[in-house]
């Protein structure tokens, strides 16, 4: 009970730590999964959109898909359940031939968040395969005087499977004269030997028949048999011997088809066919005896089909050199494949966008490379870059993996499509390179407001104007892309002498197209200023503002019109209005007017205003005489005038320049703007008798006739 308890517990403890260990992977990107060889294709590996926290109507919006490397893919994803299935049968001894553990790796790419998660599945072994010999039939041959205790090398079987599945033990039926004695090998492999536990007699028994048989440990156990036939001959007294017990070679991978790579040399010292010698494989895969040819004769070694460091970078077999009487000797073979390189890099896009808008933030994910060079040592590593001078950066990511990110803002009037060529070179001398373009197209943003083409607009416009009449045509332009810049025109509001902009003039939307909607009349309006919106189809919309002025033009569109005498109206009778003939009298002189009420108010009004206009400027020189006349008698009392030339005095008649008479036009209409009142100063006459000449004497005021 006790025991059963702690197995239960070990159980326990195991199963938490196998969470324990999936969880941590998961969250470090990476998941391990195991399962048998041979399952059919749509077998369940395991449950990633669980364990990874992947909702399942999300996977086929975020494009979520399954790759791996090589040309077959041998997992998918169920895009219902989320689960991770077989694609292919799997063969572990095809896959893994030489590897105790088959791994075989792939790839969850998440396109919509740029995410790689890693997973890797491991392939376990069933016994599917038999142990199996490469030859059934053994023929060997032994001297009778071979003493009891011999061994002799027998060929192994070989069995692709692994683990305990592999081959396990031999067993030998047949004869009493012969046993079977195992041996281990360096590498913990069963070489089998037989050995002769019973002298020989020719004359007994010419030929002994044997059943050599491998088994595995499968459940049930495989087997492999081969029959072994021993033939009895005279005594041969010397068996073959290798000059080398191990012969190790290094070769490139380049090395060219049918080179001979090493020659294996053994010798016998027996004359005759018991001398001759000739060499065989002993022990070889089936990899190794398609790739190495084995000369009977002479022992050379040429390759027979190119080697491939990535395929394989080592190979060991034993050959075996026998002569007539069929003693022989066993050495071991070792060929080391060294990498060359041959490989030029490999860049994988996993994942990429087509497209990116203009205001994605820095460290955007534009792509998700997968970058690999089959090539080992230096001649595998891998160093990326890109090409020119572009907004864009590698961030490598975990494994081979890099992320092309964008490095700044971008901006699609300036760069509207890029692409970006990304180069991968190897560090062999001299390096292999390869590369890869990424197309990538930016999506406009509505970043940019319409420009008009003038800072400002106006326009001349003649009065009396069609309605309809266009007037001018604003043009906007907008550095966006597509509906960003479709540009649209409206006035902006206002009011022109109390009524509505609008009714005055409007603007086409899509042109800009300026048009009068009314007759303009520059007695009434002699300017207009408004202002003309230009408003993207973004959204929200970008806009911008423009002055316009508009200036109305005079055209000679009034008559002059006759305000007195007012017009007589259609028959009328005498006295009601002006008939268009006045009577002046015979003598009237030049320059009279007409009579009437109006025109004679008017000849009193101009009358009286030039008289008021005489009256001060005989009152100011009234004044000014005084002044004079008083600063001439304080001169006369102090005598400071007495010798003054009486000429150098001017009397009353030297005035002359304010005395002046003035005749009027004026000229009324409906409109006082137009009215005018014109002095004619060609017309002006002078009122006082000119300064006489200098010889005459000029009595000073105040001065009494001498006569």
């Amino acid at each position: 009970m006790c025991a059963a308890g702690r197995r239960w517990g070990r159980r326990q403890r195991a199963l938490l730590w196998g969470v324990l260990l999936l969880a941590w992977e998961a969250a470090w990107g990476q998941l391990r999964y195991s399962v048998p060889e041979e399952m059919p294709k749509g077998s369940f590996v395991g449950d990633v959109a669980k364990d990874l926290g992947l909702q399942l109507p999300a996977l086929s919006d975020r494009g979520v898909r399954i790759v791996s490397e090589g040309s077959t893919q041998y997992f998918a994803l169920h895009g219902k359940t989320g689960h991770l299935v077989t694609a292919e049968r799997i063969d572990r001894e095809q896959l893994c031939e030489s590897v105790q553990q088959c791994v075989l790796r792939c790839e969850l790419v998440v396109e919509g968040e740029m995410q790689v998660y890693g997973i890797v599945v491991e392939i376990t072994d069933i016994n599917d395969n038999a142990p199996s010999f490469r030859e059934t039939e053994i023929e060997l041959r032994m001297s009778e005087t071979t003493a009891p205790g011999a061994r002799f090398p027998l060929a192994r079987a070989h069995d692709p499977d692994s683990g305990r599945n592999s081959l396990q033990s031999y067993e030998l039926s047949g004869d009493e004269h012969f046993s079977l004695a195992v041996q281990a090998g360096p590498g913990g492999d069963q070489r089998p030997e037989l050995g002769l536990a019973k002298a020989l007699g020719r004359e007994e028994a010419a030929f002994h028949e044997l059943v050599l048989r491998a088994i595995d440990g499968g459940d049930p156990a495989r087997t492999g048999t081969a029959r072994i036939r021993v033939t009895v001959v005279d005594a041969n007294d010397n068996a073959p011997v290798f000059s080398q017990a191990e012969y190790t070679v290094r070769v490139p991978e380049d090395v060219p088809v049918g080179s001979t790579l090493v020659t294996v040399t053994a010798t016998d010292v027996d004359e005759g066919m018991n001398g001759h010698v000739k060499y065989s494989y002993q022990t070889v895969s089936v990899k190794a005896s398609k790739i190495f040819q084995l000369d009977a004769e002479t022992g050379a070694i040429t390759l027979m089909r190119s080697l491939d460091f990535e395929e394989g970078i080592s190979y060991e077999f034993e050959v075996q050199a026998h002569d007539g009487g069929e003693l022989f000797d066993t050495a071991k073979v070792v060929i080391t494949v060294t990498d060359v390189n041959d490989n030029v890099p490999e860049i994988s896009v996993r994942s990429a966008l087509s497209s990116i808008p203009e205001d994605a933030p820095s460290g955007t994910v534009v792509a998700l490379l997968h970058v690999q060079d089959r090539d080992s040592g230096p001649n595998g590593e891998v160093r990326c870059s890109l090409d020119g001078d572009v907004p864009f950066r590698l961030q490598s990511s975990h494994g081979s993996y890099y992320s092309v990110v964008t490095a700044k803002e971008l901006d699609r009037e300036q760069v509207s499509e890029y692409n970006v060529t990304v180069r991968a070179a190897d560090g062999g001398s001299p390096p292999l390179q390869s590369s890869a373009v990424l197309a990538l197209r930016v999506l406009d943003v509505n970043d940019n407001a319409p420009v008009f083409a003038q800072e400002r607009y106006s326009a001349r416009l003649s009065e009396n104007n069609a309605a309809g009449a266009l007037v001018l045509t604003v043009r906007a332009t907008d550095a966006d892309w597509g509906q960003n810049a479709r540009v649209r025109y409206r006035l902006s509001e206002g009011r022109v002498r109390g009524a509505p902009l609008s009714s005055y003039v409007s603007v086409q939307a899509e042109t800009g197209a300026l048009y009068a909607l009314r007759s303009f009349d520059y007695e009434e309006v002699r300017e207009l200023g408004l202002w003309v919106r230009a408003e993207d189809g973004g959204a929200p919309a970008l806009s911008s503002n423009v002055s316009v002025r508009l200036l109305i033009v005079d055209e000679n569109d009034n008559a002059p019109q006759v305000l007195y005498p007012p017009a007589a109206p259609a028959g009328a009778v005498s006295g009601g209005g002006w008939s268009g003939v006045e009577l002046a009298p015979r003598s009237s002189e030049a320059g009279a007017l007409p009579a009437g009420s109006l025109t004679r108010w008017l000849v009193l009004a101009v009358a009286a205003v030039s008289c008021l206009f005489v009256a001060f400027l005989l009152l100011l020189l009234a004044l000014r005489l005084r002044r004079w006349r008083r600063e001439q008698l304080l001169a006369a009392e102090s005598g400071a005038l007495r010798g003054v030339p009486v000429s150098h005095f001017v009397g009353i008649d030297g005035v002359r320049a304010f005395l002046q008479s003035y005749s009027h036009e004026v000229s009324l209409t409906a409109d006082s703007r137009k009215s005018q009142l014109r002095f004619s100063g060609g017309s002006c006459c002078d009122t006082l008798p000119a300064r006489p000449p200098p010889d005459e004497p000029v009595m000073l005021l105040g001065q009494e006739d001498p006569a």
